[in-house]
């Protein structure tokens, strides 16, 4: 099989699509061009700011992307590029574009407020503070696992640590020059994309190096003051043109491809039972919960639903930057899977050594030499690019986590709130035990993340539905999807609740358990009122 018709025929899918699936969700939740959005509606300067739909998309997409959708589909190849890539397009199209679609538009109904507010009005205070419980825990997870990431790129290669602070300044730049100087949009991203990629020249040139702790100290700080402050001056710039960075990655893996026309040499199915060393792996449900972002991830109803909906300027923009940035971030996946799937098993365990983004770096550095780009030189700029987006993800989940632990504290009956609501206070908690848990190390973390992830994704499908139902519209669609990552996830976390323990790694069992737990109580309870309350009446409506 030739990769190039691998990668056609995918981005023709997805395109197909999003101009017929995701016009018909649109059209069955019933958009209104005409409907105030909470960005106008409680515009205040620093969350709530309306904004020009490409450069949401980029902080959008920037969000969701990090490393998420290369690491998932390159350690998932495990069980074949064949199971791969149909999860990918399958879970994209009518899994993850659902679940993100839905997650932003609900919350746009919701005056920007997150999935556990949706909850609270669908079913309960209760069933707010437990969902809410569960998406901080997941959040924690988020950070450490990409403070870990973030840190060790920083630490093995130094050109991105220069680059992503140098970055840091220019987005700072960017955002005064356009929002206070009323520099225009497209004049500043011509000149903010040069010296982006001066940034990434200069990196080469100075490179800084620190220890991994270090890094996770100085990057504890850095999310701090970024969740904090305004999105205007640091989260939209940066992740405008951090968007520019991944585009041209893309871009060059695309016309690599194109022009080298790898052919797949890993094998199409492996085995449903994969066993490496002391490791253990079932197809079922682990390609699941490995392969999260690139088809599906509960982290994006956050994203989507904490920072995206308080910036759409027009319900109409949901659909682009919802279900069509999650067709993207399935488009770079594919890419991801392809630069596993081309070489052979034996070269794809050595490179794996140096983990999932060494795999990808290389890959793609070699698609870029098909058309003159040293092969150094190209596998530096994707390990920068890489950097750039986990460092994203990692900022943008701090200040979900903020909001988050926010809304769980606040009681609108009482005039005098508790100091837990405080901004700082709310951030402070979140990074401080997120970084020491980025202490123990990716390799721990992240299979308790992945699940944590999909079991979020099933939960707010499930508020995306109870939403439906109150507004008397279909929720078939959001049916099937729910179900199944319910019974992937509760299945992935028996497994890892077994293996942590077997192993006497006991702190690793707590969370598994705890997220157990309360998912299976909020499951429950949304079941009585999708399933059993009214159930002929309400799902089978228009």
């Amino acid at each position: 099989m030739n990769s190039l018709w691998i990668m056609i025929s995918s981005i023709i899918i997805f395109i197909i699509a999003y101009a017929t699936y995701g016009s018909w969700l649109a059209k069955k939740w019933g958009v209104d061009t005409s409907r105030k959005t909470p960005a106008h509606e409680m515009g205040d300067g620093i969350d709530y700011v309306p904004t020009s739909p490409a450069v949401l998309l980029g902080h959008h997409f920037s969000s969701i992307a990090g490393a998420g959708p290369i690491n998932g589909p390159i350690q998932a190849a495990v069980f074949g590029w064949v199971p791969v890539l149909l999860w990918i397009i399958i879970g994209s199209i009518f899994f993850g574009g659902v679940h993100d679609y839905g997650s932003l538009f609900v919350s746009i109904r919701h005056k920007g407020k997150s999935i556990g507010e949706v909850i609270n009005e669908t079913m309960g205070k209760r069933g707010k503070q437990l969902f809410s419980i569960f998406a901080w825990l997941t959040l924690l997870l988020v950070v450490a696992a990409f403070a870990n990431i973030v840190a060790s790129t920083f630490a093995t290669t130094p050109e991105a640590a220069t680059s992503s602070l140098l970055f840091i300044v220019l987005a700072i730049g960017f955002g005064y020059a356009v929002y206070r100087k009323g520099v225009s949009l497209k004049i500043g991203t011509i000149v903010g994309v040069i010296l982006l990629f001066i940034c990434v020249w200069l990196g080469t040139v100075f490179p800084l190096q620190l220890s991994v702790n270090t890094w996770i100290v100085i990057l504890a700080i850095y999310i701090f003051v970024a969740s904090t402050a305004p999105v205007w001056i640091l989260l939209q710039p940066r992740d405008y043109l951090n968007s520019f960075l991944l585009y041209a990655m893309m871009a060059g893996a695309l016309l690599g491809i194109f022009i080298y026309r790898p052919t797949i040499q890993l094998d199409a199915v492996t085995a449903f039972k994969v066993v490496d060393g002391k490791s253990v792996q079932y197809l079922f449900p682990m390609l699941f919960v490995t392969v999260a972002c690139g088809a599906i991830s509960g982290f994006h109803s956050l994203v989507g639903s904490g920072t995206t909906s308080k910036q759409i300027d027009n319900e109409k923009d949901a659909k682009a930057i919802g279900y069509g940035g999650m067709l993207i971030e399935g488009a770079l996946a594919v890419v991801a899977l392809i630069t596993a799937a081309y070489i052979t098993k034996g070269e794809l365990s050595e490179l794996l050594k140096g983990g999932p983004v060494n795999v990808f770096s290389n890959g793609v550095g070699t698609f870029m030499s098909k058309f003159g780009i040293p092969f150094e030189t190209g596998k530096t700029f994707v390990a920068l690019a890489v950097s750039a987006f986990a460092l994203t993800s990692l900022d943008t989940a701090t200040r979900l986590g903020r909001f988050i632990f926010q809304e769980y504290f606040e009681d609108p009956e009482k005039e005098t709130q508790s100091p837990l609501t405080n901004m700082y206070v709310s951030t402070a908690i979140t990074v401080v035990i997120g970084s020491v848990l980025a202490a123990g190390g990716f390799a721990k973390i992240w299979p308790i993340f992945g699940s944590a992830n999909q079991l979020l994704a099933a939960l707010a499908l499930m508020a995306v539905a109870l939403w439906l139902k109150k507004q008397n519209r279909s929720f078939n669609m959001i049916t099937i999807p729910m179900i199944f990552m319910l019974i992937v996830t509760l299945t992935a976390l028996v497994f890892l609740i077994q293996t942590n323990f077997a192993n006497a790694n006991y702190i690793l069992v707590v969370f598994p358990i705890l997220l157990f737990i309360l998912a299976i109580v909020l499951a429950v309870q949304g079941y009585q009122i999708l399933f059993k309350d009214d159930h002929k009446k309400v799902g089978h409506t228009e």
